[in-house]
């Protein structure tokens, strides 16, 4: 008797202040502390920070999970780890210790209080290429396109832009 595949779940982490590498590993202990299992993660891809590149550059990885948690326990579970990890309060977009992301919560559409799938995750290199060395089936699942289809709309500058370290 086979039994139904678990839709999983999948967090973007990223840094671009202080020891990069070092703040990822210490989200991803938090995660597990907070009984979120980590089942599969990403190589760390260095990407430029946006939208000023000349802010310091992103140090991103994505991670496959599995929780009890629903989706806006998640949320704040994750912004109680950034706070933990030295995040402040500051304009959108600028450098940050921790930054993490729901990317996919089991394939679920959401719209209030939290959008879900990430609203621009399909753009974002630092996201589409450590999610496809990971799952290169994901689909997205609003836009029923495959990962191959979103990281070959990218541009060529995006693609360019990324290396995996």
């Amino acid at each position: 008797m086979s039994e139904n595949p678990v839709k999983p779940i999948y967090l973007g982490i990223g840094s671009n202040l202080g020891n990069k590498k070092r703040n990822i590993e210490k989200t991803k202990l938090y995660l597990l502390m907070n009984n979120i299992k980590i089942l599969e993660c990403s190589s760390f891809y260095e990407s430029l920070s946006w939208p000023n590149p000349k802010n310091p550059k992103f140090l991103n990885i994505v991670i496959k999970i599995k929780t009890n948690l629903t989706p806006l326990e998640l949320v704040k579970e994750c912004k109680e780890i950034e706070t933990k990890l030295g995040r402040k309060k500051m304009p959108k977009n600028s450098p940050r210790v921790c930054d993490i992301d729901i990317i996919d919560f089991k394939n679920q559409r959401m719209e209030i209080d939290l959008i879900l799938p990430h609203p621009r995750m399909h753009t974002r290199n630092f996201v589409l290429l450590p999610l496809f060395e990971i799952n290169k089936d994901w689909r997205h699942p609003i836009l029923k396109l495959n990962i191959k289809k979103l990281i070959s709309s990218l541009s060529n500058s995006d693609i360019r832009s990324i290396k995996q370290i």
